[in-house]
């Protein structure tokens, strides 16, 4: 078996989730990753839709910084909102984020995400060098 087929997670420090999950995993050259607005202590940060779009940004920074990649590395953001209206605000932080070319984008407006106070949540792809 080719060792570029065996997934392994990306370490980072942030908030360990209870849930069997990580936080990123690469395998054969793709980061996977979902980042949600909680602090160091797990914590969904609060201030509304502004505050959480930087805190998702910033632990989406932060674990691409922790596969020796940055945001220039990603490739497609899946961007799941809880009400319309905010995704004129997400827009505006995600321009400051991201240069062209820019990534492949979906928006999803839904009812809910996993934790009730949280209004957005990334699911992002980024290319990375393979390594363990």
């Amino acid at each position: 078996m080719n060792d570029k087929n065996i997934k392994f997670p990306v370490k980072t420090a942030l908030f360990a989730s209870k849930a069997p999950l990580e936080w990123a995993i690469v395998n054969n050259g793709t980061l996977y990753t979902a980042q949600i607005p909680i602090d160091e202590s797990g914590a969904v940060v609060a201030g509304g839709i502004e505050a959480q779009t930087r805190q998702t940004f910033s632990n989406l920074a932060h674990t691409l910084t922790c596969a020796g990649e940055s945001l220039d590395s990603v490739l497609q953001v899946l961007i799941y909102v809880t009400d319309r209206e905010y995704l004129k605000t997400v827009n505006s932080i995600y321009a400051e984020y991201f240069n062209a070319p820019y990534p492949n984008r979906a928006a999803i407006v839904v009812a809910g995400l996993a934790r009730e106070e949280m209004l957005v949540e990334f699911v992002v792809y980024a290319a990375v060098s393979q390594s363990e």
